[in-house]
């Protein structure tokens, strides 16, 4: 009987001392939990969708009629560094509405709205791109070869085009993707 007694004890104080370690733990962690393999907090600490999305001055109705979304042909980025590599002086010069960071610069998944989106401009013809003025840019960071684009980088891409589309009427058959492209 004195050896049972004895194992609810040592169990009730091993119970006691997690508990107490546990809470002391999470007081002195300021930072969210970090992102694992089993972790959803990684995906759950980036920007909303829809909130990147509505992050411009009103557009009138047929303003925009198309989405294009091409790769950066960089390993590496955000919309700062994507400026830099160009030879702007500012990002807000970056010819592209939104830039879809891989985990290299920014967030994996992380998406960025330019200037251009932000007053609704139009990006600019230029020796890679001959869109009209009522295309939608969307670019995504990666060089096609050393690096490849990350699952969460496909979902945060797709998902965005998807509300656009929703917002301003614009049917899938006018969203260009990559030629790899595989959702």
């Amino acid at each position: 009987m004195t050896n049972q007694a004895r194992v609810s004890k040592v169990i009730i104080c091993l119970v006691a001392a997690m508990t107490v370690g546990t809470l002391v733990l999470m007081l002195l962690d300021e930072q969210s939990p970090s992102g694992g393999a089993f972790s959803l907090a990684s995906y759950t600490n980036l920007n909303p969708i829809e909130q990147v999305a509505m992050t411009a001055r009103p557009a009138g109705s047929g303003k925009w009629n198309r989405i294009e979304i091409s790769c950066s042909g960089t390993q590496a980025g955000n919309i700062e560094q994507l400026a830099r590599l160009a030879g702007l002086t500012s990002s807000s010069e970056l010819n592209f509405h939104f830039v879809v960071c891989n985990g290299r610069g920014a967030n994996d998944g992380h998406i960025q709205a330019t200037q251009r989106w932000r007053w609704q401009r139009p990006c600019l013809p230029s020796e890679n791109w001959y869109g009209s003025d009522q295309t939608i840019r969307i670019c995504m960071i990666t060089d096609g070869a050393k690096t490849v684009l990350t699952d969460c980088q496909v979902k945060r891409t797709a998902a965005l085009a998807e509300a656009l589309a929703r917002k301003f009427n614009i049917p899938s058959r006018h969203i260009i993707y990559p030629e790899n492209w595989q959702l």
